[in-house]
């Protein structure tokens, strides 16, 4: 399958890259065996493998070419290209695609190099990392844009700043959300805000299993640990492995909070609204409609002002025993809750098939104050 086609197929996924060294971070696998690590991130699921070829990467076509004879991923040649010519080796060397910096390029070489790409049968990776580059490369009609939130300038890296470009980026287009991926949280961020997929490779380098460590990154559903009203409850809930943390803003509940809690980045923090909401800093808003006094029964999932997924849930006290059969009835992403814990979450799990699912009573001792002892048991028996 072609690297364009590859990414372009229904759902989310990865570009798993192989790199010995960065820049930025020095050594990360200088000894690695690129063949082995292609054939553990094909097993993985990823859509395709990146290869860094620069020397400064520690990289090589002998890499490439082993990973071609090792894997039937297409495969994406990382290099520093600007001349027409220089397309020729990693066709020869094996490469599906090239990668094309619009930092080291005028429009009329990413042009050239974009026609010429295409006679030699090769796809491309146009990447830009601020919003005149992505104007650029919507102008240039390239079909696989990268957005990095890295500055290969000064190697900061700006996550937010890179969300806000891939929503931005033409929804026609196929968008990959490039570096500072680490958790699988981050990588639903970039998911969440239009990239059909990620692509990591530091992460994957400095994992003892590469191949594992992607696994983790794109494996649904996430795990949400909600009705957090203390700092302590907070950090317990990401220490055990929580991916999304929420905040109840409700004058109903009994686990309402005045105000979002700190996380790291490593997770999302999710505010949760019933009838009216106000302006929140949260990653997500999960926001239910007023019925009879108290919240609606389902619930949308919203980045910003964009609906992105569906909470299926229980009626307000109550339950249903067509609970699961509704959620996974229910198109889009799915968010489970209601009436889930450690005893019954995962034969949920295996019916729904949810992109996440969401618990506050059973990881608590009393309404908002949770037991850190039943948080680690619903995200060990959620995954």
């Amino acid at each position: 399958m072609r690297f364009h086609d590859a990414l372009a197929a229904p759902g989310f996924g990865a570009v798993a890259e192989f790199k010995r060294r960065s820049p930025s971070a020095g050594d990360l696998r200088p000894d690695g065996d690129v063949a082995r690590i292609a054939r553990a991130f094909e097993a993985a699921g990823a859509r395709a493998m990146s290869v860094l070829v620069d020397e400064r990467f520690g990289g090589s076509w002998d890499d490439l070419r082993a990973a071609r004879a090792a894997t039937t991923l297409p495969l994406l040649a990382k290099g520093f290209f600007s001349k027409p010519e220089h397309l020729e080796e990693p066709r020869d060397a094996g490469a599906d695609a090239v990668l094309l910096l619009l930092r080291d390029l005028y429009d009329a070489a990413a042009d050239s190099l974009l026609r010429v790409a295409r006679t030699l049968g090769l796809d491309t990776l146009v990447e830009a990392h601020d919003a005149d580059e992505l104007a650029r490369a919507t102008k240039l009609e390239a079909p696989v844009v990268g957005v990095n939130a890295r500055d290969l300038s000064t190697f900061a890296i700006d996550r937010r700043a890179q969300l806000e470009l891939v929503a931005a980026a033409p929804r026609d287009r196929v968008v990959i959300a490039e570096s500072g991926i680490a958790t699988r949280a981050q990588a639903a961020a970039a998911e969440l805000a239009g990239a059909s997929a990620v692509l990591v490779g530091s992460t994957l380098m400095r994992a003892p299993d590469p191949g594992a460590k992607l696994r983790e990154l794109v494996s649904r559903p996430l795990v949400k640990v909600c009705g957090l009203t203390r700092q302590d409850d907070v950090d317990a809930a990401v220490e055990a492995g929580a991916d999304l943390v929420g905040f109840i803003l409700a004058a109903e509940s009994p686990r309402r909070t005045d105000e979002l809690l700190g996380a790291p980045d490593a997770v999302l923090r999710v505010a949760v609204f019933v009838g009216d909401r106000h302006q929140t800093d949260a990653d997500l808003v999960q926001f239910y409609g007023r019925e009879n006094g108290h919240r609606s029964r389902d619930a949308v999932l919203l980045r910003r002002d964009d609906e992105v997924g569906t909470v299926v849930d229980l009626p307000w006290e109550d339950g249903d025993p067509s609970h699961l059969a509704r959620a996974k009835a229910t198109t889009g992403r799915v968010m489970l809750a209601g009436g889930l814990g450690p005893e019954n979450v995962a034969e949920a799990i295996a019916e729904v098939r949810p992109w996440a699912v969401d618990s506050a009573r059973s990881t608590e001792r009393s309404p908002g104050v949770k037991d850190h002892q039943a948080l680690r048991a619903w995200v060990e028996a959620a995954r």
